[in-house]
């Protein structure tokens, strides 16, 4: 079998200095036909070893100083730019993390993938235009016609991610390069997606470097995994071996961050526990006028009736599209309900005006997916924490005490009010999130994906952080996820939602463990990793989530 990728003891450094090496002596290769997952924590030197190999690094900020990087024999390192213009496509290609930013917004996708036919083909016009929707019916977009027009913000997650595959396979390279292409989708559309390039790589032989910080997809995909930490590679080896016998403490620590999928104990209820937030029948509809006058309607929640009680955690799991963050919003009041009522602390907000919503909004605060985007790049930690109350009439001294008494809490340093957003890494920004939420000593936390980005060794801190702050404070927490590991392990009830309804809700336990209805049990199976216990390195035997188990299978439970 032939080498599609050989990495040999490579240097990158910033800027070339000896004592500043980001990757120290990386070894690894990928072979035709093979898929190598490449994991580790943020900042391990995963995406920097793919860069390298595609020759994207940036121009003398991180520089090559030792090593080979061989594609299909052929060195990379010394290859002129013009060189690597030419087996970029040709022979390698990269599906990068987030197509929504990937993409051109203003080009329609059909004439994105033309683009790498015009460059790198003599193909006319009409051969291009029917090799370009034969491949996007190999990654299984419905109406390819259809898409082939669309601009980029017309189509779902899941279809834009498809786009990039197909924009990466449309030549047939040797070597696929995957950087966490999945991180982002629910758990349906990241099974479609997994599958997708699995057939994919046996239609066409493709060698994949697969990167990723989810344990859970590393079984579904790996043939072969590599543990990167602080640049070097610390182990590597076949699957099995990985998932059951690691021998490094940190590749131990890895798996047992993975969330199981078997809920926690649960908590006891308290009758006494009053109710600090309810809805009744919420909807929300959308209306859009076409050219010719016709009023299209879409409903993203009907009749969404939910009540959270102080202390408790509540999930709202589903899709893409399921209605989850549209009636966090809601709740929020960021958009307007178009009927249905909203209570908080028994008071009704559903359609109060933006001025008279302002004494209400104190009481509930949210945490947003992406911390980067939320916090001001501009404002330090201090100013970025104590705006809220300050706003509010706390003075600013007594704020800033506040600031640095809720950053301990969150652990971090007190000292970290002096400092900028961008000096912190991804795992900390939302730590400082959550300082900012509970600035405001709020009664509920609305959390809209907080943990999703996050890798598996962060994200099991901010949910512990989160259950502490909840034990401590008594605040109530509306928790919108798309995965159903970290639904188990944090939320006390959850309701799943579907084309915008509730199919199902109750205690975790039992949605999670015993679903009742079809859609549950179809999440349940395409969860990845279902059927492992990474904490203790081993398939799972018995119980609802073994392999075999309908649940595990994807077939509907008897009743």
């Amino acid at each position: 079998m032939s080498r599609a990728l050989e990495i040999k003891n490579l240097i990158v450094s910033v800027g070339g200095a000896p004592d500043a090496k980001i990757l120290d002596n990386v070894s690894l290769h990928v072979d035709d036909g093979e898929t190598l997952c490449l994991v580790g924590e943020s900042g391990s030197g995963k995406s920097v070893t793919s860069l390298t190999t595609m020759g994207l690094l940036p121009k003398k900020i991180l520089v090559p100083t030792h090593g080979s990087v061989k594609l299909a024999g052929e060195e990379i390192l010394t290859a002129s730019d013009r060189r690597l213009r030419a087996l970029r496509a040709t022979t390698m290609a990269m599906i990068f993390q987030e197509p929504m930013t990937a993409l051109n917004p203003v080009v329609p996708v059909g004439r994105q993938i033309d683009e790498v036919l015009r460059t790198h083909t003599k193909l006319d016009s009409r051969e291009r235009r029917k090799r370009i929707l034969d491949m996007m019916e190999q990654v299984r977009l419905p109406d390819v016609e259809r898409i082939f027009s669309s601009y980029p913000h017309r189509l779902s997650g899941g279809q834009r991610q498809r786009i990039m595959i197909a924009m990466a396979l449309i030549l047939e390279p040797k070597l696929l390069i995957a950087d966490e292409p999945t991180t982002a989708l629910d758990v349906t559309t990241q099974k479609q997606i997994l599958a997708l390039i699995r057939d994919l790589q046996k239609d066409h032989g493709t060698a994949v470097l697969f990167i990723t910080h989810d344990m859970g997809v590393v079984a579904e995909i790996a043939d072969r995994v590599a543990v990167m930490r602080y640049g070097q590679v610390v182990e590597s080896g076949p699957l099995d071996t990985i998932l059951r016998r690691p021998t490094q403490e940190y590749t131990r620590n890895l798996l047992s961050s993975v969330p199981s999928l078997v809920p926690r104990a649960p908590r006891p209820a308290t009758a006494s526990a009053p109710v600090v937030l309810d809805t009744s029948e919420l909807t929300k509809v959308y209306r859009e006028r076409s050219l010719l006058g016709k009023v299209r309607e879409v409903a993203a929640a009907k009749d969404v009736t939910l009540e959270l009680h102080k202390g408790r955690t509540l999930g709202i799991v589903g899709e893409s599209g399921s209605g989850k963050s549209t009636v966090a919003r809601c709740i929020m009041r960021l958009i307007d309900p178009t009927s249905g009522g909203i209570r908080l602390i028994g008071k009704e907000i559903s359609f109060l005006s933006r001025n008279m919503l302002r004494p209400h909004r104190k009481h509930m605060q949210m945490i947003f997916q992406d911390p980067y985007r939320s916090l001001n790049p501009r404002l330090t930690v201090g100013e970025t924490i104590t705006e809220g109350p300050v706003n509010y009439g706390t003075p600013k001294g007594e704020a800033l005490k506040r600031a640095r008494e809720l950053l301990e809490l969150v652990d971090l340093p007190p000292d970290a009010v002096t400092r900028y957003p961008h000096q912190f890494s991804g795992g900390q920004r939302q730590r400082i999130a959550i300082a900012r939420a509970l600035a405001m000593d709020p009664d509920v936390l609305v959390a809209d994906e907080a943990v999703s980005a996050l890798d598996v060794s962060v994200q099991a801190q901010v949910l512990q952080l989160l259950d502490d702050i909840q034990k401590r404070l008594g605040i109530a927490l509306l928790f919108i996820t798309h995965d159903l590991r970290v639904a188990a392990q944090i939320c006390d009830d959850v309701i799943v939602m579907q084309h915008g309804r509730i199919v199902e809700q109750g205690p975790a336990g039992a949605i999670l463990a015993n679903p009742r209805e079809t859609y549950t049990q179809q999440l349940l199976s395409a969860a990845p990793g279902r059927g492992w216990d990474f904490a203790n390195f081993r398939p799972l035997e018995g119980g609802p989530l073994a392999p075999g188990n309908p649940l595990a299978s994807g077939m509907a439970a008897p009743a």
